[in-house]
């Protein structure tokens, strides 16, 4: 069973070149909110233990150091309400976009497979469906797929991308449930779990698909990936985990070792740094806040309502319009954004905003949005 590369949709992004192109003719120049990529520096504590790492001769370990699955499995406990994750249940990807787009050809699921994520979405989990020759399904509905034994994979998204949306600890268990009737795994993407900016997710914790409240004791059919990317500015380090169900990740791990997936030995070094240093994450998470009032309180007063966008890097944005004409609305100021269409039809009518700029060019685009100009 090949990989489908046949089946791709094209690359959504080659779509925005002319508004990028005529936002960036602005006097004051372009404010890129399209791609949520970090721009503030990485942490002094993540550089200060890679430079330790940097003398690295030998190859690194697939699975990990066990330093680094025990900081994983310690930062699970302290930070996301989950302890108890086995260390032999966690395996480091290179990102989280490579597991997202591969886990189904991983899972060995190809033609006649189900492969069922949510309705507005990041499109690598079609991507990755369809690489495997599955089929996905852009769902948010459990009973749609619910008791049907073509399923074999269920990706959750929490929070939200694009959305912010999140969900709650009852929709979890309920799409577990759903899912071991089956026999499907669920993969939850929870990449934006430290950025929850509404209750009761901000002073509660945006719930993990491993949450005793969710899953109790038994971690099996579960996997929950994580990035340090958003929290901890480490985008271009490639530096994220997935963990949950130790056979699972032993199967991953199998396959990665047969394709030489090893992540350099000083990034698994500084992943132990930024995953033990919470001082960090709560200093970034208070620059986006600052940059979410301003960005909110412009596109409010634009005539923009603002939906879902409970947590995560994004502020899901409309003007009652389809989203092509908002995107050329906004180049015209200068701005880019993401047409919601990129995340499926269930965002034609949305733009996806970026927290991710500088100060400076977040001031700037809330005074292009109040003088229009």
């Amino acid at each position: 069973m090949g990989l489908n590369a046949s089946a791709l949709p094209d690359f959504p992004w080659d779509a925005l070149t002319p508004f990028v192109e005529r936002a960036s003719a602005h006097p004051d120049g372009i404010v890129d909110l399209s791609v949520g990529t970090p721009v503030d520096p990485t942490p002094l504590v993540v550089r200060d233990a890679l430079a330790r790492a940097a003398d690295a001769p030998g190859y690194p370990a697939t699975h990990g150091t066990p330093a680094l699955r025990e900081a994983v499995a310690q930062w699970f406990a302290r930070r996301r309400a989950v302890p108890g994750v086995d260390p032999a249940g966690v395996l480091p990807t290179i990102g989280s976009k490579e597991l997202v787009a591969f886990l189904p050809a991983l899972l060995g699921l190809g033609q006649g497979d189900v492969v069922v994520h949510p309705a507005a979405a990041y499109p690598t989990y079609d991507v990755g469906a369809r690489l495997a020759g599955a089929t996905p399904l852009a769902s948010d509905d459990v009973a749609q797929w619910a008791g049907n034994t073509a399923v074999k994979l269920v990706w959750v998204n929490s929070p939200s991308n694009p959305t912010g949306a999140v969900v709650g600890a009852d929709a979890l268990r309920a799409t577990v449930h759903a899912a071991r009737a089956v026999g499907a795994v669920v993969a939850s993407d929870e990449c934006y779990a430290e950025l929850p900016w509404e209750e009761p997710w901000a002073s509660g914790g945006v719930p993990s698909v491993l949450d005793p409240t969710v899953a109790g004791t038994d971690h099996t059919g579960l996997l929950a990936l994580y990035s340090l990317s958003k929290q901890s500015n480490l985008a271009g380090y490639r530096a994220a985990f997935v963990a949950g169900d130790p056979a699972l990740i032993a199967t991953l791990l199998e396959t990665r070792k047969h394709a030489g997936m090893m992540m350099p030995a000083p990034i698994q070094a500084a992943m132990v740094a930024a995953l033990a240093d919470d001082a960090h994450v709560v200093a970034q998470r208070e620059v986006y806040r600052a940059r979410r009032d301003v960005l909110g309180v412009a596109l409010r007063e634009a005539g923009f309502a603002i939906d879902g966008s409970a947590a995560g890097l994004y502020l899901w944005a409309s003007r009652g319009e389809d989203c092509w004409a908002t995107i050329s609305w906004l180049a015209d100021l200068g701005i880019v954004a993401a047409p919601g269409v990129f995340y499926g039809q269930a965002g034609t009518r949305h733009v996806r905003v970026s927290l991710t700029a500088s100060d400076e060019r977040v001031s700037s685009a809330a005074r292009r949005l109040a003088n229009k100009q």
